[in-house]
């Protein structure tokens, strides 16, 4: 049941007892109107006059108490076997199994203040076990532990167990990055013949929260809705599933290491880059591999400059970076201060365009040739985009019509459809046009593959991002940086929340 209304809710405060009857007052009306317009832009207000029951929520989701501890003691011990000792010795025929067993991963540092809220209340509702940290639990400890153990139990003969694993869903509440996270750890049961993927659901908590957009789950999460975490369950339990491509990212540098890599970057033994594509003249002794996965977008640039500058800054002072609104007034203050404006009145080499450093192939979906695609001698910022959202709800590439796709050699653009849109940003004006949608961003391309080679000439360093999580790439005169980008065999799997 919802909790009772506190008394600065009271229907009968001092405050409205002066209101008619069947009147609001002018606060009551900012503060339901504020929230109605919270909902709209979460994805629920279609649930908003639907009564979820609590008990019936709570039984549908909450695994057995044996299955819940034995997964949660496999992760900590990091052991597939972590715990043996909780399986039932009268066999567990007569437990009771959920319909839509349900797992929250919640990233606490995300939503401001909120994050650790929402962790208290989702395990109030749920269980403990089933609303897994971030800080204490990361992703891939429950796909090759928690996850593990569950199957190895369905394989032993355990029905509960066997039904859990086929009907499992994932809520994760935090940004992009963070759903990009669990995504790409979900992403080894492909790898390893582990099937069914679990679908994800999403709690947005983060900045722009455009792959939540993208799927029906909106821009922000209620907080001043007090049953909006059933009806995200709820939804999260019932909503038909999307499939979503995702991207591979190899970075092949001449030595040296990117320092402080994102979630979304690893380092790798070796990645070899497509052989049909011969790479001009020497190689280094000595190279280095990272390698990543994106859902919604990958950007070099200036905007991946200004995404770094505010990471590093919510990083050393989150006490300023407290919410979606603090983050968007400090992320276009770095906007102003690392150039992005006012680039024609100064002649710094590192904030000219990227035509200077960056030579780009394309290729074409059904198709084996490299193209190499120009860069516009204007553009600052390059994004290959999967999703139709981008900074905060954008759709850059725009509402094309037929007959400049055709004459373009465009398709209308899916998130499923194994192609990336490109585009590029010019100087800030632009950029804030593009932003409010009163133009669309530069059309460069649409490709199935990406190579980018990137050479440093006066330039030291650029900046690279993946679904907002950037990082300073090291470049250098003598050798090049290769970045090449190519769909994932298999799609992931989301839950739409619409």
């Amino acid at each position: 049941m919802d909790s009772p209304p506190s008394e600065g809710e009271s229907s009968t405060s001092q405050g409205e007892s002066s209101t008619s009857q069947g009147e609001l007052s002018p606060s009551r009306t900012v503060s339901r109107s504020s929230m109605m317009e919270s909902i709209r832009s979460y994805g629920l207000s279609r649930l908003a006059g639907i009564k979820i029951d609590t008990d019936e929520l709570r039984r549908r989701l909450l695994m057995p108490q044996y299955l819940r501890l034995a997964m949660l003691d496999s992760i900590t011990k990091k052991d597939v076997d972590g715990g043996d000792q909780h399986f039932p010795s009268s066999g567990s025929a007569d437990v009771p199994c959920p319909e839509s067993p349900m797992i929250v991963f919640i990233n606490p540092r995300s939503g401001g203040r909120n994050g650790p809220l929402l962790k208290e209340r989702l395990q109030k509702l749920i269980s403990e076990e089933q609303v897994l940290d971030l800080e204490d639990v990361k992703p891939h400890e429950f796909v090759r532990y928690g996850l593990a153990c569950i199957e190895k139990w369905a394989n032993d003969g355990d029905f509960c167990a066997k039904e859990i694993r086929q009907n499992i869903r994932i809520v994760v509440a935090g940004g992009d990055g963070t759903v990009g996270w669990v995504l790409g750890c979900l992403g080894e049961l492909n790898q390893n013949g582990r099937e069914p993927v679990p679908p994800v659901a999403i709690i947005p908590l983060g900045t722009g929260n455009d792959l939540s957009r993208s799927f029906g789950w909106g821009g922000s999460y209620p907080f001043t809705w007090k049953s909006g975490i059933k009806k995200a369950l709820h939804r999260a339990s019932v909503g038909p599933v999307s499939n979503l491509d995702s991207w591979h990212v190899v970075v092949q540098m001449p030595g040296g290491e990117v320092a402080d890599p994102p979630h979304s970057l690893k380092a790798a033994e070796e990645c070899s880059l497509d052989k049909t594509l011969e790479i001009e003249g020497d190689l280094p002794d000595k190279v280095n591999y990272y390698e990543g996965v994106f859902y919604n977008y990958f950007s070099i640039g200036m905007d991946a400059k200004v995404a770094y500058g505010f990471h590093h800054f919510r990083n050393e002072k989150p006490h300023l970076a407290q919410g979606p609104l603090a983050n968007k007034i400090i992320y276009s203050g770095y906007s102003c201060s690392q150039g992005w404006f006012l680039t024609t009145c100064t002649s710094d080499p590192s904030l000219r365009g990227l035509k200077n450093i960056l030579k780009m192939h394309v290729r074409k979906v059904n198709s084996t040739e490299w193209e190499q695609i120009p860069v516009p001698k204007s553009v600052r910022a390059v994004v290959a985009l999967n999703l139709h959202n981008y900074g905060s709800g954008r759709n850059p590439w725009g509402n094309l019509k037929p007959k400049y796709l055709e004459k373009r050699g465009f398709v209308e653009a899916r998130s499923d459809d194994g192609l990336l849109e490109i585009f590029g940003l010019k100087e800030g004006w632009h950029a804030s046009f593009v932003m409010t949608e009163l133009i669309s961003a530069k059309h460069i391309a649409q490709a199935a593959s990406i190579r980018m080679e990137i050479r440093g000439g006066e330039w030291k360093e650029a900046f690279m991002q993946m679904d907002g999580e950037p990082w300073k790439q090291p470049i250098c005169n003598d050798y090049s940086t290769f970045v090449e980008i190519n769909r994932v065999p298999f799609q992931s799997v989301l839950v739409n929340g619409e």
